[in-house]
C-alpha cells in the first residue's frame, strides 16, 4: 500500500487518472484483506467524496490562524474542508 500511494503522488502531476487508479487499488488492498491503512496513508483521501487528493495539486493545505493549532485541508473535487489539529 505503501508503495502504491506514494507512487500516487509522484504520478499525480503529469498523469492523474494513472494516480487516482494506484489510490483505489491500494484503497482496495487494504479493504479485500482488512488491513487496516496507517494514518499517514489515509490522510491522502478526502473523507467525503473518498477521492485521492495529492497534497498541492487536487487539494489546498492552509495553516489555522486560530489559538488552536491546525491545518486545514480542502478537497477541490468535492469541496469538503477538514481540520487536524497539531500537538504542542
Amino acid at each position: 500500500m505503501q508503495i502504491l500511494i506514494n507512487s500516487a503522488i509522484s504520478n499525480a502531476k503529469m498523469n492523474p487518472v494513472l494516480s487516482q487508479r494506484q489510490a483505489l487499488l491500494a484503497q482496495r488492498i487494504s479493504t479485500r484483506h482488512k488491513i487496516h491503512m496507517p494514518y499517514e496513508l489515509k490522510i491522502v483521501f478526502c473523507k467525503k467524496c473518498k477521492s485521492f487528493i495529492a497534497p498541492g495539486i487536487n487539494s489546498k493545505i492552509r495553516l489555522g490562524r486560530t489559538s488552536v493549532k491546525s491545518i486545514r485541508i480542502s478537497c477541490n473535487l468535492c469541496g469538503h474542508t477538514y481540520r487536524k489539529i497539531i500537538a504542542q
